[in-house]
């Protein structure tokens, strides 16, 4: 076993970062591969910033009953200093028979412990939140892979479009889509199993424009396209974002279930329309009106294009908002 467990099984992992499901699998992950080694496999779970020094000297020793022996400890960053010291110590010359599995958010709160674990020859695996869009494309395609399926491209970014970017949501959505088909994933699948989200589509465009996300407004908008939404209801959508901005913006920061009697809508809607107000100007809201009622002309007057006609005012509206002119 011993052979194994030097060869399978690195004595150290760190697994970085503080995106909680790639997190969670890592640790999954390496219980799984320790007991696929000894069954019988001692496994034990610690908070850093609750374990003191001698806590943990009994299980890093050797044991003299032999046997693998997995110690994860959660939250590393907020381990003492005289723990680091200890662990580091052991770092270097760790037990074979003992897998350390640290979990560390990755910022600046103690960067030594996960640095000097790096330095000792640690296996690190990237916990980090995923930031870019192709690295959430690459994370719904990989989803697939591992339950055995696959998609496209175009499918995984549908997929996002449609359920949003919180990576347990995805993964969620990917096992249903797995379980529900033969496991080959098209946009044209995505968009049967997610039509009931399409109806939303105009306003969720509106929305994120209206707080200046360019980049979630166009995947909103190039979604709903895709699975044919009409672009009128979506100009209606955006027309509708900026107005009620504006006249919610003119009524002042009152209670919105007192303006709800003036203003004639809902409490909720002057809610969401006073957070997105903030970073507008009267003169910025002026100039995503005129942008608004141009994409309203363009796509009821039937423009020969009417997805850049849409994506245009997106570009334009938030631009008004951080107080520029197109």
């Amino acid at each position: 076993m011993g052979d194994v467990t030097g060869v399978d099984l690195a004595p150290i992992l760190l697994v970085l970062g503080d995106e909680e499901l790639l997190a969670t699998r890592a640790v999954a992950e390496a219980v799984a591969k320790a007991r696929a080694v000894d069954p019988d496999v001692d496994v034990r779970d610690y908070q850093a910033g609750a374990l003191a020094v001698g806590e943990i000297a009994e299980m890093l020793s050797p044991s003299l009953f032999g046997g693998h022996r997995v110690l994860v400890l959660r939250s590393g960053q907020d381990a003492r200093k005289d723990l680091v010291t200890a662990l580091l110590g052991y770092a270097k010359n760790p037990d074979p028979e003992v897998q350390l599995v640290v979990l560390h958010l990755g910022g600046g709160k103690g960067k030594p412990f996960a640095d000097g674990l790096r330095a000792a020859g640690a296996t690190v695996v990237p916990a980090a939140k995923l930031k870019g869009h192709r690295e959430r494309v690459a994370f719904v395609r990989d989803e697939f892979r591992r339950a055995g399926g696959r998609c496209t491209d175009d499918a995984a970014e549908a997929l996002i479009a449609a359920v949003g970017t919180d990576l347990r949501e995805l993964a969620a959505a990917c096992s249903q889509l797995i379980a529900d088909t033969d496991g080959r994933i098209g946009a044209d699948t995505v968009a049967r199993y997610y039509r009931g989200r399409v109806e939303v589509s105009g306003f969720t465009v509106a929305d994120a424009t209206m707080v200046g996300d360019v980049p979630a407004a166009l995947e909103a908008l190039r979604w709903a396209l895709h699975v044919g939404v009409d672009p009128v209801p979506i100009a209606d959508a955006l027309a509708d974002g900026v107005r009620t901005v504006a006249r919610v913006a003119a009524a002042g920061r009152g209670d919105p279930y007192q303006l709800a009697g003036t203003l004639g809508m809902p409490a909720w809607k002057i809610k969401n329309a006073q957070q997105r107000a903030r970073g507008w100007t009267p003169e910025g809201l002026v100039e995503a009106m005129r942008a608004a009622a141009e994409c309203n002309a363009a796509v009821k007057g039937g423009a020969d294009d009417r997805a850049y006609a849409l994506e245009k005012a997106v570009f334009s509206v938030a631009a008004a908002r951080r107080g520029g002119v197109r």
